[in-house]
């Protein structure tokens, strides 16, 4: 049952069909997966034309002084209380809302019958919604990939977001999220084996961290992802009866160890193995097997079929009677394998488990001709067919005789069919290359997707719909096809024309800076949201992956995958091009500007530098980074901490501290380790060079092993995305608390402490969606962070790890706010003070920048039609701000003596309140919330105040700032006596008698003394000067021919 005032925190989506102001007219709006919709359904009912205040109002209605007891209301006290509180609609709209809530025929209402019932409509319209959305596509890409033979299966890794694909003759390529290809190479060293074998099939083992691949050699083969290798083979399965074709993965979320992979041989035998004990080991070690841990361990099947290995057991069939067994998967809701042929008999075969786990129960459909796959849907209970007679049909597991529905419309056989789950629609393609969209609900075709596909009649097709990311796959033979959703319709208000990879903010211009992929870079006016300026082909078609501003921002610092990053001023003019030193394409992730270099990092295990005092022409080379190379893996992201401290996190989860006065490293930082590194320019290593070099080697193989065990016991997910310096926390040598924060590709947040080399706090900020970003403001109360969803939390980290406790802290700390103003992943955020306000400027993958602020008030988006007032937008409620103001007064003075001193003083009168208009969302907005903003505004009031402190603030300031010192009153000194001379000066300082002095006779003047003019021209060579004088006449010859030429060329 739900409590009163759960009617939206209940359920999320219910605020999406809510109106936010009392108009009854309004037309509603949907948004789902980018597309808004118009629900004309049911928008004349009144409990559609509700909105938040209203339900507020009728919750008070429902209210009791006695918690435990309800108040239930007749219709006709139902209807009055209704009309008089909510101030509109008629009597008669009360009381139809008043019948279809009181479904029982009760004869009254109370709060969780209203509550319910309307979740209940608002669940309803949202799955009417999805079922009429029709997505919209880009145009179809061929993705340039190395793959020579034909494509045999694309997968997706979720923790480390890359795609995998692999052809038959063993390429595998290796995909990053924005489908550029990061690497392609043999799945197996033996070359001259490869010429006799073909890979048949691939699956990811995401629990494990592994993948499996199957060859014609009748092997299965297992490669471990997190080995810092090529994906060596740690398993290799082999005595099968028959060649494996298709396999399928499966394993239990909520309990990784029970997993289940199943696969389908040219015999007709559907196998399974059972595994037990996933995470720890998939099988057992046989007696014989070497001790090298890092060699390859053969697994004889026939081992596993008698029973030598407990951690897992054998499951199989033969009801295919010899067809080849072209797809197999199993499926939890079911507790079945499902397996297919391209028989007429036995078409689809069901293997349901029985109570023991170790017995299979078989039933099957029989289709005419056969089919070429098929696809299962758990929610709507659904196998839908590929079939060779041109049909889609839909079955119902439990009933073999007939299917509950068939698709017509192919002309041709169907090679391929994928339920889009989540909108209940289903993708079919055909062999004439036609791809088609259905409605479940009415069987019907409500898209034909038309493309350029390749015109080449024998082709071997490969279809692959990723739903998390809304793109589909089609491989034609050795050619991978794109073909992405769009992430929202022409309604959804656009930044950019492409999605943006970088935001900036320009805090003396007051302008917010944004870059995309199709190298465009934007100035926007943060007050209004006016778009001021923009620059175009800034690097040719090349992606503008990051951006920087110099010291005092006069300066854009642009870098690009062209390998590029150009300077340029704001007028749009470019000074210079730095070239990184690479040939092709590489992934500059972050600029960072100090004061004597500029540091680029993204692609590589080094460092690149350029020196600013070197730049005396337009092309610059990158120099040599002096401390070298202490990072085995590429570093992907670096931080500045005054006045010489810089950090540089890479993928394997290390934060290498450095020098950068010297340029050397001395720490290196890693949620398991830590330790300390020898400078490369120690005078003791250069003494001894051949023991220096070979204890340098030694380290680094230590280093890599380090990190190779860690990565295999935390499954590999601490690559650093950001990092970031808490430069306001200067005291925290002292105190020994946190001064760097890390985000990483699993959604944790980690805070460090540079000056003990400690991990002090991690937390879970997202779970489950990968890689995150994050920011923070200057002075360092609060912390934003965004994901793959385009989901932003800000969370308050004043006091949190400000001193150390010894343990590492778990516990996350208060988050003042969560929202998703995106729909794609967020790619980058700032934070930046504009008033009195604090404001997070987030962008996103989905072609737009937003701004908001602490409060509840709704995401602006740069680019849509009405500008902004910022200031008077982002005001708090005023609710209680009496009571609200005085708490958060008491909570500064705990927190920070040095404010509350200071801000007893102030004038209390110039603190600015919000307007009336604001209270109707003080509802909305916790207390927390408010107590910050009104915390951190008055910080900001107090700091633009011109206050001269008076003697005891000042001392309580230093005692702030140097509090280990111990400052006292100073003594007063004794007097001192004058010196004699300083009391008869007559004595020592007397006066001598005049004397008279000889007058210097005066010069005579120049004129008169002067004989003749004097010409410089003799103090020069004869030769010299006749020299001086061709080369005055040749240079009036020129001139004079220059002026008739310009007088030729304006006639």
């Amino acid at each position: 049952m739900l409590r009163k005032g759960e009617v939206i925190r209940s359920y999320p989506d219910a605020a999406l069909g809510l109106n936010m102001g009392p108009q009854p007219q309004a037309i509603f709006l949907e948004k789902r997966d980018g597309v808004t919709v118009s629900e004309d359904y049911g928008k004349g009912f009144l409990e559609n034309q509700l909105c938040v205040e209203d339900f507020v109002k009728i919750q008070q209605v429902f209210e009791s002084q006695d918690p435990r007891q309800a108040i239930y209301l007749p219709r006709e006290e139902f209807i009055q209380k209704m009309t008089e509180t909510v101030g509109w609609g008629t009597k008669e709209e009360f009381g139809e809302l008043f019948d279809k809530v009181d479904v029982a025929r009760d004869g009254f209402v109370d709060w969780n019958k209203l509550t319910s019932f309307i979740l209940l409509s608002l669940y309803e319209r949202d799955e009417r919604a999805k079922a009429t959305v029709v997505p919209q596509w880009k145009d179809l890409e061929f993705l340039p990939g190395k793959h020579k033979d034909t494509i045999q299966k694309v997968v997706f890794l979720k923790s480390s977001s890359r795609y995998l694909t692999i052809s038959k003759e063993g390429l595998l390529g290796v995909w990053g999220e924005n489908l550029k290809l990061q690497e392609a190479f043999p799945i197996t060293s033996d070359a001259a084996k490869l010429k006799h074998l073909w890979v048949t099939s691939l699956v990811s083992l995401e629990n494990v961290n592994k993948i499996a691949v199957s060859f014609t050699s009748k092997e299965i083969c297992f490669y471990d992802l997190l080995s810092k290798e090529e994906f060596p083979c740690q398993y290799k399965l082999q005595g099968l009866k028959g060649t494996p074709i298709c396999m399928d993965y499966w394993y239990d979320p909520l309990d990784p160890k029970e997993s289940v992979l199943s696969f389908g041989d040219i015999t007709g035998k559907v196998q399974v193995i059972a595994f037990t004990a996933a995470v720890i080991s998939l099988f057992e070690r046989p007696a014989h097997a070497c001790d090298d841990e890092e060699a390859t361990m053969t697994i004889d099947w026939a081992d596993l079929l008698s029973g030598c290995h407990k951690c897992c057991h054998i499951l199989q069939h033969t009801f295919h009677r010899g067809d080849w067994v072209r797809q197999v998967t199993y499926n939890a809701s079911l507790d079945a394998f499902i397996s297919s042929t391209t028989s007429s008999t036995n078409t689809v075969v069901l293997a349901w488990r029985e109570k023991s786990k170790k017995l299979l129960k078989m039933t099957s459909f029989n289709i005419a001709q056969g089919i070429h796959a098929f696809d299962y849907h758990s929610r709507l209970n659904l196998i839908a067919t590929a079939g060779i007679n041109n049909k889609v049909c839909l079955w119902n597991p439990y009933v073999v005789s007939k299917p509950v529905g068939v698709l017509w419309g192919h002309s041709a056989s169907v090679i391929a069919v994928q339920f889009f789950a989540e909108r209940k629609q289903l993708f079919s393609f055909s062999r004439d290359k036609v791809l088609r969209l259905w409605d479940i609900q009415h069987q019907l075709s409500i898209q034909r997707i038309a493309c350029s596909f390749p015109k080449s009649q024998d082709f071997r097709c490969l279809f692959h719909f990723d739903e998390g990311h809304g793109r589909l796959f089609i491989s034609f033979n050795n050619q991978l096809a794109l073909l992405a959703m769009k992430n929202e319709t022409s309604k959804r208000v656009k930044s950019h024309a492409k999605g943006v990879t970088c935001v900036l903010y320009h805090s003396l211009l007051k302008q917010v800076i944004s870059s995309d992929v199709g190298s465009t870079v934007s100035f926007w006016m943060i007050e209004t949201g006016q778009k001021i300026k923009q620059f175009s082909g800034c690097h040719g078609n090349a992606e503008i992956s990051t951006m920087a501003l110099d010291a005092n921002e006069t300066r854009l610092l642009t870098g690009s995958t062209d390998g590029t990053v150009k300077v340029w001023d704001f007028n749009g003019y470019c000074h210079h091009t730095l070239n990184v030193g690479q040939d092709g394409v590489v992934d500059i992730l972050q600029i960072l500007v100090l004061k004597k270099s500029i540091l680029v990092v993204g692609w590589e295990r080094a460092v690149t530098v350029f020196r600013p005092q070197n730049f005396n022409q337009f092309s610059i080379q990158s120099e040599e980074w002096k401390g070298g190379i202490h990072h085995q893996d590429d570093i992907l992201c670096a931080a500045f901490l005054p006045p010489q401290t810089l950090a540089t996190g890479s993928y394997d989860g290390e934060i290498v501290l450095w020098n950068s006065s010297t340029e050397n490293a001395h720490h290196v930082l890693h949620p398991d380790y830590q330790r300390q590194l020898t400078s490369k320019l120690d005078p003791a290593a250069q003494k001894l060079n051949a023991k220096g070099s070979c204890s340098v080697h030694c380290m680094a193989e230590q280093a890599t092993l380090a990190a190779r065990n860690f990565e295999i016991d935390t499954e590999g997910n601490n690559a650093v995305m950001k990092l970031c310096f808490l430069e306001a926390r200067k005291t925290n040598a002292a105190t020994g608390g946190a001064n760097l924060v890390s985000c990483g590709a699993s959604g944790y947040v980690r805070f460090w402490d540079t000056f003990k080399k400690e991990l002090l706090a991690e937390f879970l900020a997202h779970a489950g969606v990968g890689s995150i970003v994050m920011s923070t403001d200057k002075q360092n109360q609060c912390l934003a962070t965004g994901d793959s969803d385009g989901w932003l939390k800000i969370w308050n980290i004043e006091d949190y790890c400000s001193n150390s406790t010894g343990n590492k802290i778990t516990q996350s700390p208060p988050l003042l706010r969560s929202f998703q103003p995106h729909e794609d992943r967020i790619s980058s955020l700032q934070m930046c003070e504009s008033g009195d306000h604090l404001l997070i400027i987030s962008s996103s993958a989905d072609c737009s920048v937003c701004v908001t602020g602490l409060c509840d008030a709704p995401a602006l988006t740069f680019g849509q039609a009405s500008h902004w007032d910022i200031e008077n937008y982002f005001s708090f409620p005023t609710r209680d701000a009496n009571l609200i103001e005085s708490k958060s007064q008491e909570e500064r003075m705990k927190i920070n003596p040095l404010f509350s001193k200071e801000e007893s003083c102030s004038d209390s009168t110039q603190v600015s309140l919000p307007t009336e208009e604001s209270k109707a969302d003080s509802t909305h907005i916790s207390s927390e919330e408010i107590n910050f903003s009104l915390k951190y505004k008055n910080r900001n009031i107090y700091k633009k105040k011109a206050h001269k402190p008076c003697y005891r603030e000042i001392i309580q300031k230093s005692a702030s700032t140097f509090r280990s010192l111990c400052l006292s009153t100073l003594k007063e000194l004794p007097e001192v006596n004058q010196p004699a001379f300083l009391l008869d000066p007559h004595k020592y300082f007397k006066e001598e008698p005049e004397e008279d002095e000889h007058r210097i006779p005066e010069l005579p003047l120049l004129s008169e003394t002067l004989k003749a003019v004097f010409d410089e021209k003799i103090l020069f060579p004869k030769e010299i000067l006749d020299h001086e004088r061709q080369d005055k006449q040749l240079c009036q010859e020129a001139n004079g021919d220059m002026k008739i030429k310009r007088k030729k060329k304006q006639l």
